[in-house]
């Protein structure tokens, strides 16, 4: 388990934060559960966030949004609400009517944005992040984050930096050098991989951490849905505006969305075994899509060291069971974690031994769903970060996270055995050289197993 210490927090500046928060009672449930009897570790001692209900005050903080769809706008809103004295005050995306359609939404909570810093086309970002912003939200389709990124961490701006970092290797390794620089910097960079910020989630990787289960033996972790949004091409859309507005569904855009959506629960899996995995081997399938060049259901095995075993399945299929949530098997007992049932340890016999303690309503019964947003929360966290110059830094961690769902993609999409060393070493890069609201001579083949690449 990775335990570095979150320096800048006290323990009883902790303490006092995690009493406001409402999170010791989650804290104090299942004390006994420590190994060896050893003391637990604290939040602190873990390098967990404080998990305020809100941000402190001090300097204000302005932000700027890059990519302005439903996600995007969404974490403005998620920003603006996390505590007093935050701004928005700069929009970028290539299309204009994306912000257009932002502004609407943003008026609507009481929120404008000049028209001088509505910032249009493939280096809108840039301008952007020159307009006399703190801190930049990155949102656009995953395939743009390395670069955005990196850029950001040039100019010394703090960052949201939605999941996933990016859709290849090439692009992953670029992020794992922006994070080293961040840290350098002082920067202070929290992802969208929220469940790191969820309280529920958070409670029980103390728990784990502090020796619960035991050794963790095995996992699974799961995404199973229905098909998500496309768009039909309409007419006078070129290719590149075409991919674009559906980039959902192109590779080389989301990354599949093994990556794009599924990385969350794979996250989930690496975050509490304190590793990633030194090699994958699965299978995939494309029946039902309509558009795109992806597939609609992925069954990977990844394989860690000592070994331990995560079997990691998404699929996105209309009028199938579904199913989101991880369980993590330990020696000493087993932990179902889901964003849609309670956090529980159970012991070999199926014993509960330790829960995770919801809010209750006005009648004592639990809520089952924890006190602040893990939307909202990862920007508590973020500008709580800021103002008390605490470290935190998710970026590394997610685009490991991103790259373990990159090599279960290529070990689907070609059948073959796929390694964490191949992955680090890969020039793989997709997308067009360069950027245009063009057509595009690139090829959108769906890859076939056991072919040559």
């Amino acid at each position: 388990m990775d335990k570095k210490k979150n320096k800048g927090v006290s323990r009883r500046g902790f303490l006092t934060s995690a009493v406001r928060a409402g999170t010791v009672g989650a804290l104090a449930t299942g004390t006994l559960l420590t190994a060896c009897g050893k003391p637990e570790l604290s939040y602190e001692e873990l390098g967990l966030p404080q998990l305020l209900d809100k941000a402190p005050n001090g300097k204000k903080l302005k932000a700027g949004l890059v990519g302005c769809g439903h996600r995007g706008t969404g974490a403005a809103l998620n920003f603006l609400a996390a505590g007093d004295g935050l701004e928005l005050v700069a929009l970028a995306d290539v299309f204009q009517d994306r912000i257009d359609e932002c502004r609407v939404k943003l008026m609507k909570n009481k929120v404008e944005i000049a028209d001088e810093k509505c910032f249009t086309g493939f280096d809108a970002y840039q301008k952007l992040i020159d307009s006399g912003v703190d801190v930049v939200l990155l949102a656009t389709p995953p395939h743009f984050r390395p670069e955005h990124f990196a850029a950001c961490v040039k100019a010394k701006k703090h960052v949201f930096l939605e999941k996933p970092v990016a859709v290849d290797p090439v692009g992953v390794r670029q992020v794992f050098t922006a994070a080293k620089k961040a840290e350098a910097f002082g920067l202070k960079v929290v992802c969208g991989t929220q469940r790191r910020h969820q309280r529920d989630y958070v409670a029980s990787y103390a728990q784990v951490a502090n020796g619960a289960i035991g050794d963790i033996l095995s996992a699974k972790a799961y995404w199973n849905q229905g098909h998500v949004w496309y768009k039909e091409r309409q007419p006078g859309w070129t290719d590149m505006e075409y991919m674009l507005r559906n980039w959902n569904n192109f590779c080389w855009l989301s990354g599949d969305h093994i990556v794009e959506q599924h990385v969350h629960n794979i996250d989930v899996i690496n975050w509490f075994a304190g590793k990633n995995p030194l090699f994958a081997i699965g299978y995939g399938s494309r029946q039902r899509r309509k558009t795109g060049d992806q597939y609609d259901n992925f069954s990977i095995d990844f394989n860690y060291e000592k070994g331990m075993s995560m079997h990691s399945m998404c699929r996105q299929i209309d009028n199938c069971a579904n199913g989101i949530g991880e369980v993590i098997v330990g020696t000493k007992g087993i932990i179902r974690t889901s964003d849609t049932q309670p956090h529980r340890i159970y012991d070999y016999s199926g014993k509960v031994i330790w829960e995770y303690d919801y809010p209750k309503d006005k009648n004592g019964k639990s809520i089952g769903r924890v006190k602040i947003s893990p939307y909202v929360q990862e920007h508590i966290d973020l500008v709580t970060a800021i103002r008390t110059n605490t470290n935190i830094n998710d970026a590394e961690a997610c685009a490991k996270s991103t790259l373990t769902g990159i090599m279960g993609r290529i070990s689907a999409y070609t059948g073959k055995k796929v390694t964490w060393e191949e992955m680090m070493k890969s020039d793989l890069r997709l997308g067009p050289k360069e950027y245009h609201l063009g057509d595009v001579d690139m090829k959108f083949e769906v890859p076939v197993p056991g072919t040559p690449a």
